[in-house]
C-alpha cells in the first residue's frame, strides 16, 4: 500500500480469473541466507521483493554479501564469508529474518545486533537464545527475552540434540543454520511436523540432511556450493484468494504455480473438510519444492474442529480461515494455536474483535477461538498493523453484506506487495485511503 491508512472491502458477487501470487516468502529468506555463505554464485528466481525479504537482503549486504538484482524477482548472490557489522541490523517486522539470521550469524561466528520495529521488538526470542547458548553461542536478548538480539564472537559452536516443546519452523531452521558452522551433528526433533523448506533446500547447496521420524539433523562443516533456486508462489498469499473464492456466491479462480509443500497445505485440507471445492493439478518441482495449479470454485461451507494436528501446517493461514468459518454453517473451533498470540499481533484477539465488529459471534480461548458461522455484515476493523489480519478482512467483501473498512494496512507490503492489484484481477472490490 502507499500511505496505507485503510482498505475498504466492498461486496462482490462474482470472482473469476487466472492469478499468480508472488514467490514464497519462506523460500526467499532461506535461499538468500544459504547463498550468502555458499561458495560460488547462486541464482534466485521469483524472489519475493517484500519488505520482510528485503530486510534480510539489506542485512546480508551490510555483512558483506555480494547481492545483485538483475530484474524483478531475479537475484544473483556471490557467496563468501560474512563479516561483523558495527551498526545494528534493522529487520523491520520480520520474525523469520531475525530468528534465522541469528542462527546463521552464530554458526558463522559473525558478531552483530539484530533489531526491528515496535511489533518485532515484542516477539519472544528465548526459544532461539537458549538452544543457541547450549551450542556455545554468545547471544543475549533484552531482559524480557525480546529483541534486540546481541551476538558476539565466540568459539566454534558444538552440535546438540534439541527437542522443541512446540513445533516451529523458525526455531528449527535457526538451529540448522547454526549447525552449518558447528562441530559434530545437530539434531532437532518436533512434536508435530512444521514447514520443512530449510531441510529441502540444504541439499541443493550441498549439505546433506538426515531424517529420523520427527527429527532432522545436519553434520557441521559441509562445504556449501552455489545453487539455482526458483521459488514457487506462496501458498500463504494464495490462501486469501482460495478462501475468497470458496465463500463468494459465484466464483471460479485458478492460481498457478503455487507451492504445495505438504507441510504447508493445511489450509487446503481444512477448507476441503469444510466442504470447499478445491482441485490441485499439474504438480511439478520448483527449487526443490512441489508446486501446482489450484482451482477453487464457490461452495457451501460447514464448521469443523481444527485441532493441533492441523495448526502447525496452517499457522499463517488461520486468520483467513476464520473468515471462511464466519461464512460456514455451524461453528468452527480452533484449538492448540496459542502461537497465534505471539505473531505480529495477538491474532486470536485481533480476529475475534474484527469478526465481532462484522456481526459474527466469537468465543476466545488461551489457545484458539470458536467462530459461529453467520452473515458477515459491514464493519470497522483494526488490523493492529498485522498484514495477515488486514488481508483476511480485505477478502471478506466476497461474502459480506456491507463494506468492511480495515484500518492500519500499510504492513501488507511485508509479505504481499501487489496484493490490491492481484485482488482486483480476481474481481474483489478494494478501495483505499482518499
Amino acid at each position: 500500500m502507499s500511505d496505507g491508512a485503510f482498505i475498504c472491502s466492498s461486496p462482490v458477487r462474482s470472482l473469476r480469473g487466472v492469478l499468480r501470487v508472488p514467490g514464497d516468502k519462506s523460500v526467499s529468506h532461506r535461499a538468500l541466507m544459504l547463498a550468502a555463505v555458499a561458495r560460488g554464485d547462486s541464482e534466485i528466481v521469483n524472489f519475493l521483493e517484500s519488505a520482510d525479504c528485503l530486510a534480510t537482503l539489506r542485512a546480508l549486504r551490510a555483512m558483506g554479501a555480494d547481492i545483485r538484482r538483475i530484474g524483478e524477482g531475479h537475484i544473483i548472490v556471490r557467496g563468501g564469508a560474512l563479516r561483523a557489522c558495527a551498526k545494528p541490523l534493522d529487520l523491520g517486522n520480520s520474525g523469520t529474518a531475525m530468528r534465522l539470521l541469528a542462527g546463521l550469524m552464530a554458526g558463522q561466528g559473525v558478531a552483530g545486533e539484530l533489531t526491528g520495529d515496535e511489533s518485532l521488538s515484542r516477539r519472544p526470542m528465548r526459544r532461539i537464545v537458549e538452544p543457541l547458548r547450549a551450542m556455545g553461542a554468545d547471544i543475549s536478548a533484552a531482559p524480557g527475552g525480546t529483541p534486540p538480539l546481541s551476538i558476539r564472537a565466540a568459539a566454534p559452536l558444538r552440535g546438540i540434540r534439541h527437542l522443541l516443546p512446540v513445533a516451529s519452523a523458525q526455531v528449527k531452521s535457526c538451529l540448522l543454520l547454526a549447525a552449518l558452522g558447528a562441530g559434530g551433528a545437530t539434531g532437532v526433533a518436533e512434536p508435530s511436523p512444521s514447514r520443512d523448506h530449510t531441510e529441502r533446500m540444504l541439499p541443493l547447496f550441498n549439505c546433506p540432511v538426515s531424517r529420523d521420524g520427527g527429527a532432522v539433523s545436519v553434520e557441521g562443516g559441509a562445504a556449501l556450493r552455489g545453487a539455482r533456486i526458483e521459488a514457487p508462489g506462496d501458498i500463504s498469499s494464495a490462501a486469501f484468494f482460495i478462501v475468497a473464492a470458496s465463500i463468494a456466491a459465484d466464483a471460479d479462480i485458478t492460481l498457478t504455480g503455487v507451492g504445495v509443500n505438504p507441510t504447508r497445505t493445511g489450509v487446503i485440507e481444512i477448507l476441503r473438510e469444510m466442504g470447499a471445492d478445491i482441485r490441485v493439478s499439474g504438480e511439478h518441482k520448483l527449487g526443490g519444492e512441489p508446486a501446482a495449479d489450484v482451482r477453487v470454485r464457490s461452495a457451501r461451507l460447514r464448521g469443523v474442529e481444527v485441532g493441533p494436528q492441523w495448526v502447525a501446517r496452517a499457522i499463517d493461514e488461520l486468520p483467513v480461515l476464520c473468515i471462511a468459518a464466519a461464512c460456514a454453517d455451524g461453528a468452527t473451533r480452533v484449538r492448540g494455536a496459542a502461537e497465534l498470540r505471539a505473531k505480529e499481533s495477538d491474532r486470536i484477539d485481533a480476529m475475534a474483535r474484527g469478526l465481532r465488529a462484522c456481526g459474527i459471534a466469537v468465543e476466545t480461548f488461551d489457545d484458539g477461538l470458536a467462530v459461529q458461522g453467520g452473515q458477515l455484515r459491514g464493519g470497522e476493523v483494526d488490523s493492529c498493523g498485522d498484514h495477515r489480519i488486514a488481508m483476511a478482512f480485505a477478502v471478506a467483501g466476497a461474502a459480506a453484506a456491507g463494506d468492511v473498512r480495515i484500518a492500519d494496512c500499510a504492513n501488507i507490503a511485508t509479505s504481499f506487495p501487489g496484493f490490491v492489484k492481484v485482488a482486483a484481477q480476481a474481481g474483489l472490490n478494494l478501495g483505499g485511503a482518499r
